[in-house]
């Protein structure tokens, strides 16, 4: 079956990239320059999916959504925009939006979002009486990779750039970022895609078994044993946690990089490879090198290519399309109908540590899927580690305010704090304020523009002598 896919931008440009992209695809599609004009052929036709910005002149992108629905409420909504932020991100949540597409994007990831919204329909409405053929990677494992923050962005960069090359590449972050979604991502979009992806953890490899494990080793019958190098042929060799690998295993790995070879336990002689090697690390190696636990010649080998994955709370506007991918996610596998978090939740869980970053969160909406009982998931419905966090951050309110109840927005919280002040005959708190809410200002908007002044300035509304001004004033660097 051909889905029907609709777009709609007043960019040309815009429209011009999406109908040659669909176009290539063979992707059925259509495209209109205002939302009017869209919901004016939606009284004669229905589209599977909707592509759309979320700024337009006339209907805007969330005014759609919403006429939409109204006429079938099964229709995939994806929201494009140049303005991300985690006001709008919830916004076009709540209205309903199947997906948060932030601008510039990468076509082939929204296209494969474009695949997948389209099979999401399908089975929402059970058209299981054919299959829905749509070419598709073999591995959808980069579709887990989703975020609109600046960092975010910089990793699809480095997806884009890398995946044809040949060069080692090696992978910074902590556990639970999705190390080795950005490994399967470079591999499916590689020349090496048809070939063999393998995965080894150093971490859950006993110590003893590492060299046999990943160079195999000679039988009693001259044969070279089993091992990731053998399986993985001239595909790519992923090695998770390689800061967990014995001195005498990356002495061999050494080989592979330096020469295209590598020798068995017991082998006499060397056994070509073509591998690519990608690795990732969630400690310093460049300090295990002065530590004397890593080689130096291998980290220098590896690190050709380096690429930091940032953890969750560094991107907590990622934080509510995340969530929403693993709710549905976890609605299919369950089979049940998807879960939403009301905007209290979705506030709540953006101002969380999450030390397990994505795989924590990921775990949470499977947790959620099977345990609550309703379709929408209340503060109350989060597990108890939740709630002990949750209870810290109301007796610090009750201990600021004298409120036992939990402000509900900021500005309730704010006006808790002027009546705190007040009941203390304070005076002159205007003067108190303002700088400090000018610099949790610029502190945010500089943390999410990677300390980017220009942008920042952008951001707050700003011009870019102003920012410095209040830089200088604020003695903020």
């Amino acid at each position: 079956m051909d889905p029907k896919i609709w777009v709609i931008d007043d960019d040309s440009s815009i429209r011009f990239v999406f109908d040659r992209a669909l176009e290539v695809n063979r992707i059925s599609h259509r495209l209109f320059e205002d939302g009017q004009s869209a919901l004016n052929a939606l009284e004669s036709e229905i589209p599977d999916v909707i592509v759309s910005d979320i700024k337009m002149p006339g209907v805007d992108g969330l005014t759609l959504i919403q006429k939409v629905h109204e006429k079938d409420p099964n229709i995939p909504v994806i929201i494009m925009t140049a303005h991300s932020d985690l006001t709008a991100a919830i916004d076009s949540y709540e209205k309903g939006t199947f997906e948060y597409l932030p601008k510039p994007f990468d076509i082939e990831q929204a296209i494969s979002l474009i695949r997948r919204a389209a099979v999401h329909r399908y089975n929402m409405l059970k058209r299981r009486d054919e299959p829905l053929v749509i070419e598709e990677s073999k591995d959808n494992a980069d579709a887990e990779i989703i975020g609109k923050s600046p960092a975010m962005q910089e990793v699809f960069k480095f997806i884009g750039r890398v995946s044809r090359t040949k060069v080692p590449v090696l992978i910074h972050g902590e556990t639970g970022t999705g190390r080795e979604l950005v490994a399967v991502a470079m591999h499916n979009h590689s020349e090496r895609k048809d070939l063999p992806f393998i995965s080894i953890n150093m971490s859950s490899i006993p110590q003893e078994t590492v060299e046999a494990d990943l160079f195999g080793k000679i039988n009693e019958d001259g044969q070279v044993s089993d091992c990731a190098l053998k399986r993985c042929k001239d595909g790519t060799l992923f090695i998770n946690e390689i800061c967990e690998m014995p001195m005498s295993a990356q002495t061999r790995l050494l080989q592979v990089l330096q020469h295209n070879e590598y020798t068995p336990v017991g082998a006499s002689h060397p056994i070509k490879t073509n591998v690519r090697i990608v690795a990732a690390t969630s400690r310093d190696l460049e300090e295990m090198v002065k530590e004397g636990t890593f080689i130096s010649d291998l980290f220098y080998r590896l690190n050709v290519i380096h690429i930091n994955m940032p953890p969750l709370r560094d991107r907590n506007n990622d934080i509510p399309m995340l969530a929403k991918h693993f709710l549905t996610q976890s609605a299919l596998e369950t089979g049940t109908e998807p879960k939403k978090l009301t905007s209290e939740v979705l506030v709540f869980l953006c101002r969380q540590s999450w030390p397990g970053n994505v795989r924590q969160l990921k775990n949470l909406c499977k947790y959620l899927t099977i345990m609550v009982t309703g379709r929408d998931i209340q503060l109350t419905d989060l597990p108890s580690e939740f709630q002990q966090e949750r209870n810290l951050q109301n007796r610090i309110t009750t201990s600021i305010t004298g409120s036992s109840r939990e402000p509900t927005s900021w500005q309730e919280q704010l006006r808790n704090w002027v009546d705190g002040r007040l009941k203390a005959g304070e005076h002159d708190i205007l003067s108190e304020a303002t700088p400090e809410f000018e610099r949790v200002m610029l502190e945010a908007a500089l943390s999410f523009t990677s300390n980017h002044k220009q942008e920042a300035a952008k951001l707050l509304g700003w011009g870019r002598n102003t920012l410095t001004r209040k830089l200088k004033e604020l003695n903020l660097r």
